[in-house]
């Protein structure tokens, strides 16, 4: 059986700082994944093994004709697995282009609640499945752990989060010294991200970890007298953030007129057709998948000038 959760007629506005969130177990631990990332639902079957494969991968996974790696996630997670077959489910995800089985326990529903509910965790949370979390969020009195999928699929292959190899492609350029804010919850991807545009000549860059975040630096920034186009030339943001999300930020900026010609780049693994359709709706000046760090620093190039 598979449930497309594409078509379980969940919508939400843009802009509301809203997402849905599916509740899975492994391991008996409550854990949760953004419905936006999910393509569906299937019973699991045995897959097919890789020889030489990373520890992660179970094998591959073949339904309707499509060709999925199945990941354990219990092994990602570095927690034992529950032995109960009659509930294990693949989630078949799909982001950063690339579509992923991931291999849980137990799926238990969908919850609607704010990116405000959501709590980044305390640097403190030291195991694997704490260290592979963008968020906690209680619901009915579970606390639940929002994986970064992003991170786990880059411990596999570390491409998959952001192709750095492109920025040495782009061959050598000039220094730059305008100002461009980055709303990034990984610390992981923000280092990566900085790292590449600082190669590619952006140097001047002001790193936050959420929209809250961002939102509030850019108040400061106007209301200590700065200007658009010279204390800050453009926005990079993710969408999926604890406490404010991209589309929510981007939304904020594009409503408030002292704003007006600051340019929002979406540079997130979300970027589908739905999304982009979303982002578009808002305003963005650009949408780009998260690998792309080649692509996103052309575009930053055509959008402010190098």
């Amino acid at each position: 059986m598979a449930n497309d959760i594409s078509k379980t007629g969940i919508l939400l506005e843009s802009g509301t700082n809203e997402l849905e969130l599916l509740e899975f177990v492994v391991g008996g631990q409550h854990f949760g994944i953004n419905v936006a990332k999910i393509r569906e639902l299937c019973n699991y079957e045995t897959p097919t093994p890789i020889p030489n494969s990373h520890e992660y991968i179970e094998g591959i996974y073949m339904p309707k004709d499509m060709l999925i790696t199945a990941i354990n996630l219990a092994k990602a997670l570095g927690i034992p697995k529950e032995d109960n077959p009659s509930t294990d489910m693949y989630i078949v995800t799909n982001f950063n282009r690339v579509y992923t089985a991931f291999h849980v326990d137990q799926v238990v529903g969908i919850h609607r609640l704010s990116w405000e509910d959501m709590v980044k965790p305390d640097t403190t949370m030291s195991s694997a499945a704490n260290a592979s979390a963008i968020g906690v969020v209680k619901i009915n009195g579970k606390v639940i752990l929002v994986l970064d999928f992003e991170k786990i699929l880059s411990e596999i292959n570390p491409e998959s989060g952001l192709r750095v190899s492109e920025i040495d492609m782009l061959g050598e350029r000039d220094r730059s010294d305008v100002k461009i804010l980055l709303a990034e919850d990984s610390a992981m991807l923000l280092e990566m991200m900085k790292d590449c545009l600082s190669k590619a000549g952006y140097v001047n860059l002001i790193p936050t970890s959420n929209g809250l975040e961002a939102w509030k630096e850019l108040n400061k920034i106007i209301d200590d007298g700065g200007k658009i186009g010279e204390d800050i030339s453009c926005v990079i943001t993710d969408i999926e953030m604890p406490q404010m999300d991209g589309h929510r930020l981007l939304k904020l900026i594009k409503d408030d007129r002292r704003f007006n010609k600051l340019p929002v780049i979406i540079f997130s693994s979300l970027v589908n057709e739905e999304m982009r359709i979303k982002g578009k709706s808002l305003g963005a000046d650009a949408q780009l998948s998260k690998p792309e760090i080649g692509n996103l620093v052309k575009m930053i190039d055509s959008l402010i000038g190098k």
